[in-house]
């Protein structure tokens, strides 16, 4: 049975979440995660052979390198990335933990706005003994 959109969505967020706990630890262990989550990701992308499948995720884990600072432009890529994620929580969380100055993303639903009327009509409550 061929993966739903939302197999490949959970995926991607795993990813990105790898990615994120790489930022924190710097480890190999989580580099290696990155790299394994991405080839899986290639994989479901492109055809199920090896050699014929993409390497877009591959290609992008690149970001292991940015964040360790070995790239010269290190910054520009882990901001790229940053942009993309569409959770802002974890925007939020890859941001700081890569040292990038973000300001607070919109909120992703917007508050719904109290009605002044609400408690019209409604008669006060007496206080409650202490």
């Amino acid at each position: 049975m061929p993966p739903s959109v939302e197999d490949h969505r959970r995926l991607l967020c795993a990813w990105q979440l790898a990615v994120l706990r790489f930022a924190v630890t710097r480890s190999e262990s989580d580099r290696g995660n990155v790299a394994a989550l991405a080839a899986e990701l290639d994989r479901l992308g492109g055809r199920r052979s090896g050699e014929d499948s993409l390497h877009f995720f591959r290609r992008t884990s690149h970001l292991c390198a940015a964040i360790c600072g070995q790239r010269q432009d290190a910054e520009v890529t882990l901001d790229c990335f940053c942009k993309q994620i569409e959770e802002p929580r974890l925007q939020l969380a890859f941001a700081a933990a890569v040292g990038l100055a973000r300001s607070k993303p919109a909120r992703s639903k917007p508050q719904p706005r109290r009605d002044p009327n609400l408690f019209r009509g409604l008669t006060a409550r007496p206080p409650a003994p202490l």
